[in-house]
């Protein structure tokens, strides 16, 4: 019986673009959300930080990580393409470690907040970013 993956680097390029697929999807969702439903999410959030020191930057922090997570997912669903038509990682790369940066943002809100629960549930979606990144690595 063969096998239809028949080298590393397809097993790389297969994890690469799923990797960046699911960054994609996660961050285009949650910027568009955060777009769309701008005054429901900018209400929640000044409550999750009422009693923290964040609580009086509630809205240039809400513009600032919608902004990033909505650049990651944009360049992640680029870099999906590129990997895909050219093989190209730069777009796939930058997107990621864009989605690093969101999820340390995001953390960092979680833990201010004392939403440890919350901060928890991040950690997961920041050692796929990790992980990306070393898989990019090894095929550079």
């Amino acid at each position: 019986m063969s096998l239809l993956i028949n080298s590393t680097e397809t097993v790389f390029l297969i994890v690469q673009v799923l990797a960046v697929s699911f960054l994609a999807i996660l961050f285009l969702q949650s910027g568009l959300d955060k777009v769309v439903d701008k005054k429901g999410n900018l209400d929640w959030l000044s409550s999750h930080f009422a009693n923290s020191p964040f609580k009086n930057f509630v809205p240039v922090l809400f513009f600032t990580i919608t902004v990033v997570e909505l650049l990651s997912g944009i360049l992640n669903l680029l870099g999906v393409v590129f990997l895909l038509l050219e093989g190209s990682l730069m777009l796939a790369l930058y997107g990621t470690i864009l989605a690093s940066v969101a999820l340390i943002m995001l953390f960092l809100g979680q833990r201010i907040a004392k939403d440890y629960v919350g901060a928890q549930s991040i950690v997961s979606y920041f050692i796929l970013t990790i992980l990306t990144l070393l898989v990019f690595g090894y095929t550079m």
